[in-house]
């Protein structure tokens, strides 16, 4: 008889300590859920701040590029001395008077001045592309996706350019005779400058890959 009043109560024990462990997981989750609505919205994630900035600095370099590249091909400053500067385009000579001003012909026809001429313009044509194709690219392109096209149009940009110049430093003493004593214009240097510039950026533009 004993044991039979004792089963009951211990079952009933049971149930009671079963219940409040119920009650008490219903409470936590229920606070945990409070916490999580209580949590401030996380910031945006410092990777994609970043992925700005290197698209910033990509298009700021690649305009610098376009740039070097005007000037280099349209300054008259190839060749300079204190009476004569000339360029792909024109010679232009001053008189021995100061009041004189410039006198400008165009240049030699030379075939060699000519593929000079070409390389540089295609440089331009080939770097204007170039960024056309990376916005283009950047709309268009899959996540993970690399931008090889783009890349290639900048890089041949610059190799366009390193033949002009280097075209031009070999074969531009046939323009005069070594007594005019000409010296190189910041234009022939501005032209080896966007070489590097235009490569770095190329290969830069080769090995990045979109994100989301």
């Amino acid at each position: 008889g004993r044991i039979n009043a004792e089963r009951p109560g211990a079952a009933l024990a049971g149930q009671d300590r079963t219940g409040q462990g119920r009650q008490r997981s219903r409470r936590g989750r229920r606070a945990l859920a409070r916490q999580r609505r209580l949590q401030p919205i996380a910031p945006p994630r410092p990777s994609s701040a970043k992925m700005l900035l290197l698209l910033l600095g990509i298009i700021v370099l690649h305009v610098a590029v376009l740039v070097l590249l005007f000037v280099s091909t349209i300054v008259s400053q190839w060749l300079t001395s204190s009476v004569r500067t000339t360029d792909l385009w024109q010679n232009c000579t001053i008189g021995s008077s100061v009041s004189d001003v410039f006198h400008c012909a165009t240049s030699s026809p030379n075939e060699w001045l000519q593929y000079v001429q070409a390389m540089m313009i295609l440089s331009i044509i080939f770097s204007v592309l170039s960024l056309f194709l990376f916005f283009c690219q950047l709309f268009t392109l899959t996540k993970g996706g690399r931008f090889y096209l783009t890349g290639i149009f900048q890089i041949l940009a610059g190799l366009c350019v390193m033949s002009g110049a280097a075209i031009f430093t070999v074969r531009h003493g046939d323009w005069h005779s070594p007594s005019e004593n000409l010296s190189y214009g910041f234009t022939y240097i501005l032209a080896w400058v966007a070489l590097p510039l235009a490569l770095i950026s190329g290969v830069i533009y080769v090995i990045l890959r979109k994100r989301e």
